[in-house]
């Protein structure tokens, strides 16, 4: 063949080479839907007996990896999301609880996955729940999402508050676009929009993005309460508005998929697909489900143990499932390595787990022990292969007696002793087999004084 006709041959092999988001070696679009309040048990991949129609959820486990035993650092709104975009423990952070509305939030000198992805060449977008930050500067425009659309906090935190409208309703819920309110007061038709409105948003940058890798976020305010589902939806599921809500969730699942297949950009997007926590048991009907000991805002596994799906095609194993262990402190880490982000000089407390999603049955995650909190107290260790938890002595909240349409039922406190539980064998926290395994106490307890001592000098 002449020389020119050579050439002209391999022109397209040329540019297709040079094509960003087709090839291989394009840097990995990532997406996160992060449920909040969702129980562990709510989706078919997990909870099979207790859960709920999940078709587009279960297509994703098909098409991806299940994780078992997963968990949070602190079961509770902030303070979860915190550790998933920072890479660190909550403590590290200084993010404590369920930050009200105005409060500070996340301090900007500690940077975050937008930001670290923007500085590569990432578009980046938030569309849902932010939650980290309610002043100009720790707002999500400001931390490095370059669209964003959603709520600064909880969707409870307004004047229609079950228990408390008066502290709640001091600032009314707003709704923000790109830096700017659009909409000064929430009403209850418009929390009947938001899954829906979130899931065209996060369509929509997809389309718009197909030429440039981008991390898209999507925490949706749903199912935390009150719950709201649209028009489509409410009344569909057979199972309660609460199964509106996840059958809606199901669907927004679904259509963020299929938007990535519609733009050829699947096999090079890794999607997540979690919880910040588990359920919030007190709301009864209005709640998820787990088979785990308690519920959110405790450090037991019914508080921190969230589904997980993660998929990649080609490079993670489709339709298969793990029980190895690791924490969202972990994700931020993980999908740096995989783009080839150095995080050596950042101050984080997450591993890279990168072996683990992809396959690797007999990876460690490289931690000793998970530290597990509720606002600024220590409550419980776990030794990092997920076997062993100690519970340091602390009192928590049990449910009683669950509450009925949308309201806050019964509490009382309990009291749990220095109690060590075998997860393996008993993954539901029953049996304190502490007098049968001191050393394993003793070395947990090692973990503890060392993590409270780095993080909580001040507690008693």
């Amino acid at each position: 063949m002449p020389p020119k006709y050579l050439l002209l041959a391999l022109l397209p092999l040329l540019f297709a080479s040079c094509s960003p988001s087709k090839t291989p070696s394009a840097p990995p679009n990532i997406v996160i839907i992060f449920l909040d309040d969702a129980g562990w048990a709510d989706f078919q991949p997990f909870g099979k007996e207790l859960a709920y129609p999940t078709p587009h959820v279960d297509q994703l486990a098909r098409e991806g990896r299940t994780f078992t035993q997963f968990y949070v650092p602190q079961a509770v709104c902030s303070a979860s999301r915190a550790a998933l975009l920072s890479g660190s423990y909550p403590e590290r952070v200084k993010v404590f609880g369920a930050h009200a509305p105005r409060e500070r939030g996340l301090e900007p000198s500690f940077p975050i996955l937008p930001e670290v992805l923007g500085r590569h060449g990432y578009a980046t977008a938030l569309f849902g729940k932010w939650h980290l930050g309610d002043h100009e500067d720790t707002r999500p425009h400001a931390r490095g999402f370059q669209e964003t659309a959603g709520l600064m906090y909880s969707n409870d935190m307004w004047s229609l508050h079950p228990s408390n409208p008066e502290f709640w309703g001091k600032y009314p819920l707003q709704y923000w676009e790109n830096g700017e309110v659009t909409d000064p007061e929430i009403t209850p038709e418009d929390q009947k929009q938001l899954t829906k409105g979130y899931t065209e948003r996060a369509v929509s940058f997809i389309q718009r993005h197909a030429d440039q890798p981008f991390f898209l976020y999507v925490p949706h305010s749903m199912p935390h309460t009150p719950l709201y589902a649209s028009d489509s939806f409410e009344g569909k599921s057979g199972a309660g508005l609460y199964g509106d809500v996840i059958m809606e969730l199901d669907w927004s699942v679904g259509q963020i998929n299929q938007a990535l297949k519609d733009n050829d950009l699947e096999e090079n997007t890794i999607v997540i697909f979690t919880s910040d926590n588990g359920p919030w048991l007190t709301f009864g009907e209005h709640a998820g489900k787990t088979p785990f000991r308690e519920g959110k805002r405790t450090s037991f596994d019914g508080g921190t143990r969230s589904a997980l799906v993660v998929k990649f095609p080609g490079q993670i194993p489709a339709n298969s499932q793990s029980a190895q262990t690791f924490c969202s402190i972990d994700l931020l880490p993980t999908l740096c390595q995989r783009i080839g982000i150095d995080t050596a000089k950042m101050e984080i407390d997450g591993k890279d787990q990168w072996p683990i999603l992809s396959g690797d049955g007999k990876a460690g995650n490289g931690h000793d022990y998970y530290a597990f909190t509720t606002v600024k107290r220590l409550e419980a260790i776990m030794s990092g292969d997920g076997r062993w938890k100690l519970h340091l002595p602390h009192g928590y909240h049990t449910v009683v007696e669950p509450g009925v349409d949308g309201q806050f039922g019964k509490s009382e406190n309990r009291q749990i002793e220095l109690s060590l539980f075998d997860l393996k064998n008993d993954p539901f926290e029953t049996k304190n087999i502490i007098a049968e395994h001191p050393e394993i106490a003793k070395r947990l307890q090692a973990y503890a004084n060392a993590h409270r001592a780095h993080f909580f000098e001040a507690q008693p």
